[in-house]
This record gives C-alpha cells, sequence and structure tokens, in this order.
C-alpha cells in the first residue's frame, strides 16, 4: 500500500475513535445523569426522552388509567416536550392511599423537572401544605375504605383557606354525575392528567388568576 493511503488512514482514526468513544460516553452515562438531573432535556439525538414518555403512558395505563389510542400518547409527547419550561420546577403534591398505582405518572412529572411529593390520607395531605406551596393537587376519591374522601378533603381545603387548583384521577370518576366546584377537572385517563397538569402550569407561569380557570370543572 502506498504512503499516501497510510498517511490518509492515521488522519481518518482519531475521528473515529473520538466518535466511538463519544458514543461510549453517551451510553454510559444518560442514565445516570438523567436521574441525577431529571432537568436535563438534551439527549434527543436517538429519541430516548420520546420513548421513556411512551413507555410511562403504557405502564400508567397498565395501572389502572384507562389506555390512550395511540394518536394520543403521541399527542401527550409532543405537549411534554413543547412545554418543558412550564413544567420545570412546579410542584404537584398527590393524594391516594395507593400511591404505588401512580408511579409511572410520578415518575413522567419527575423526569421533567417537576416535584412530586405523596400524601395517603387528607389528614397527611394537610400537614404537607401548611409546609410548603404546591402548583397543584392530584387526587383519587375513595380512599381508605370511604367513598367520598376526596370529595371530603375538598371542603377541608376551603376551611384552610388552601388555594391550589384539585385535579382529580380516578378509575370511577364519572363528570356526567357532576364536577365539584373546587374541582379544576376530573379524569380516568393517564394522558388527560399531563394535559391538565400542563394547563394549570400554563396559567401558573402566566400569573393567570386561579378563580379565572377554576369556574367550573372541565372534561376533556
Amino acid at each position: 500500500m502506498s504512503q499516501a493511503f497510510w498517511t490518509e488512514l492515521v488522519s481518518v482514526v482519531p475521528g473515529i475513535l473520538w466518535v466511538a468513544f463519544a458514543t461510549f460516553a453517551f451510553l454510559a452515562l444518560r442514565e445516570p445523569i438523567i436521574q441525577r438531573f431529571p432537568q436535563v432535556r438534551t439527549f434527543r439525538g436517538f429519541g430516548i426522552e420520546v420513548e421513556l414518555a411512551e413507555e410511562l403512558l403504557d405502564r400508567a395505563s397498565d395501572q389502572g388509567s384507562a389506555a390512550p389510542s395511540p394518536e394520543a400518547r403521541k399527542g401527550v409527547v409532543r405537549r411534554l416536550d413543547h412545554a418543558a419550561e412550564f413544567l420545570l420546577g412546579g410542584r404537584i403534591l398527590w393524594v391516594d392511599d395507593h400511591p404505588e398505582g401512580n408511579s409511572a405518572l410520578i415518575k413522567l412529572f419527575r423526569t421533567v423537572g417537576m416535584t412530586v411529593d405523596t400524601a395517603r390520607s387528607t389528614e397527611e395531605a394537610l400537614a404537607q401544605l401548611r409546609q410548603g406551596n404546591y402548583d397543584i393537587i392530584l387526587s383519587d376519591i375513595e380512599r381508605n375504605g370511604d367513598p367520598q374522601a376526596g370529595i371530603k378533603m375538598l371542603r377541608e381545603l376551603e376551611r384552610h383557606r388552601i388555594q391550589a387548583p384539585v385535579l382529580i384521577h380516578a378509575m370511577r370518576f364519572n363528570p356526567e354525575l357532576g364536577v365539584d366546584r373546587r374541582i379544576f377537572a376530573g379524569t380516568n385517563k393517564a394522558n388527560d392528567v399531563v394535559h391538565y397538569v400542563i394547563d394549570l402550569m400554563e396559567r401558573a407561569r402566566m400569573t393567570l388568576p386561579f378563580w379565572a380557570a377554576t369556574t367550573e370543572g372541565r372534561k376533556r
């Protein structure tokens, strides 16, 4: 082989090695970085965020939420991406006596940079609300054997003058029966929960008065 060939090969090898090293470093460090800094949103080259979001939405369906259609799921993922700046730093208090059933959605919100705290009872929720501010309260309805626990919590929020908007996520939620005045929205679908959280965070970031967004419950 000619000297020119070897000269060209030597000049190309460092570039090939650098690409191989960068790819290895990316694959090795991606998960630790995302776990430590969930707000980091720069790993889009391989569609990782899209795949993770879709996986978590599918898992939420397995945990009891109504399954979204493929089109609805893709719409949620696109909106999550577009609303990243509104979600980052947001705070959710999720009240449910079985928080493990919400683990997929909780992980999804945490992945986009939100804080999600959990409470298993109204009493525990009120204690946490007294300690810090939350942008959104997410709640079930039936809790610890009481089919109206979530509704009773609304009256406690009013009594303590806690103004954070309330979303209801419950399999047995039926908006046709009417929506309590204190509920922003209620659903049994994971994709709707994500949409409503984005709706509320967009309003919060734009300083829209709470009463303007919650005059009555809404449904999708």
